[in-house]
């Protein structure tokens, strides 16, 4: 399935990014310009059932990442994926073949997703649990009035279809069992996604960590400037 992007900069070197689960690529509304900025072209995936891409019949990881794979060119420099986006990239290395990967806050988990992260999904997916500006803003403080908008759009538009087989397939959330090209970890401070136990696995297999202190699930957007701060020497 081919997805609708966006894109920013013109540079001799790509940076793919990939969006968490209900969000779309203008997640990284900041974190593109400023890779442009860098020397980077950049391109930002909406994954089926979310932005404009569209609902699908079916999502599996395995069609999630082949259709990454189908609409991206091989061989970037560099795939970022947050949350969600995270689980992906194991899946796409073969087929993309990037030079480093960084991940954001990626649920990781050798027994499917925590309780509290199951409720919270059940939560959304069922409608129990409805969101208005004024509440995203009030659990978000640090956001931008963008980010907001944006959010609250990509609420309405995304297949809730999807937190059905997030919690359904455990086996989405297993690690990585080595890390095959130099991968980065960027973490929310007391990650609810890495647990210690994930992290040590993970730091054991050679994979990186930095921690942006006071900034939640969604790192770059809680604080850009120390986000981007800790992408000093992978960017």
């Amino acid at each position: 399935m081919k997805l609708e992007t966006r894109e920013w900069g013109s540079g001799d070197r790509v940076a793919v990014l990939i969006h968490g689960v209900m969000s779309d690529s203008r997640n990284w509304r900041r974190v593109g310009p400023a890779l442009a900025e860098d020397g980077y072209r950049v391109i930002a995936v909406d994954l089926r059932g979310h932005g404009r891409t569209g609902h699908a019949e079916s999502y599996t990881l395995a069609e999630i990442a082949a259709d990454v794979a189908e609409t991206v060119p091989s061989a970037p420099r560099l795939v970022m994926g947050h949350s969600l986006g995270g689980l992906v990239i194991p899946h796409i290395l073969d087929a993309l073949a990037p030079e480093r990967a960084i991940y954001v806050d990626p649920p990781f988990h050798f027994r499917g997703l925590p309780l509290r992260l199951r409720v919270m999904f059940t939560l959304f997916r069922t409608g129990l649990f409805r969101v208005t500006p004024e509440k995203l803003a009030k659990m978000n403080p640090q956001w931008e009035a963008e980010d907001i908008e944006a959010e609250i759009d990509n609420f309405r538009i995304f297949d809730s279809r999807i937190l059905r087989v997030v919690l359904k397939n455990p086996q989405w959330h297993l690690p990585p069992s080595a890390a095959s090209i130099p991968s980065l970890m960027v973490l929310a401070d007391n990650s609810l996604a890495v647990l210690p136990e994930m992290r040590a696995h993970l730091e054991g297999i050679g994979y990186e960590f930095r921690v942006v202190k006071g900034a939640g699930h969604t790192v770059n957007r809680d604080d850009f400037d120390g986000f981007m701060d800790a992408l000093s020497g992978w960017i």
